[in-house]
């Protein structure tokens, strides 16, 4: 009997690599309207936060605008510089053979989550994708892992939820669920062993075991 028979996801960061091109687009935005101002390592530590307010931290009253820029550049620039992880595709399809229900639980919008998840064949893999507009509260409050939940029909017991920032680990637990966070953040392995993720991935394939970890029942 698999320990968790419910996987979710946060996209950016965790499955595909959209690393640079959320930098690249960030800086492109923020160099037209404030030139000089800010730097990519300034950009890292809010990364998973909704993009509406990070820019609205970036630039107070403009967000509108700038979230504009931001998704025109993002757009056009996303096949060219989207990467996928090491062993990311496999350990999927691996999950799905062992019956493991996977989800997305992004704070993205529709449109460029899809157009990620197909470039490297996720999609089909996935029975819930859950985006930005999808809930009136986002990570690190538990609605959108709650929604992903309710959609799959899983049992907070047997479900995991991985991810690549704090915000990730963050809803997981304020939604009653485990969390895995993965050491290719951007943030790092340490910052996130702070926010006590109930598993670390040093690869995406040990999320295998991690998934297939007996459960020990008491008599």
């Amino acid at each position: 009997m698999n320990k968790y028979n419910y996987v979710l996801f946060d996209l950016d960061g965790t499955l595909i690599d959209t690393n640079n091109l959320i930098l690249t687009s960030f800086m492109y935005t923020l160099e037209k309207f404030y030139p000089g101002k800010y730097t990519r390592e300034e950009l890292i530590p809010h990364m998973g936060k909704p993009l509406y307010d990070q820019m609205e931290l970036f630039g107070p009253g403009q967000a509108e605008q700038l979230v504009e820029v931001y998704r025109e550049h993002n757009e056009r620039v996303h096949d060219e510089l989207v990467m996928e992880f090491p062993n990311v595709l496999e350990t999927i399809d691996e999950l799905s053979k062992m019956n493991i229900t996977m989800g997305i639980v992004t704070t993205k919008q529709r449109k460029t989550a899809e157009m990620g998840l197909r470039m490297f064949g996720l999609d089909k893999y996935m029975e819930t994708v859950v985006c930005f507009h999808d809930t009136e509260h986002h990570k690190p409050h538990p609605a959108p892992v709650q929604k992903a939940m309710e959609q799959i029909k899983a049992d907070p017991d047997k479900t995991l939820m991985v991810g690549d920032s704090q915000y990730d680990i963050q809803a997981a637990h304020n939604a009653g669920v485990d969390s895995a966070g993965v050491a290719w953040s951007l943030k790092g392995a340490s910052f996130l062993s702070t926010f006590k993720p109930t598993h670390l991935l040093n690869d995406m394939k040990d999320l295998i075991q991690i998934v297939k970890q007996p459960v020990h029942r008491s008599l």
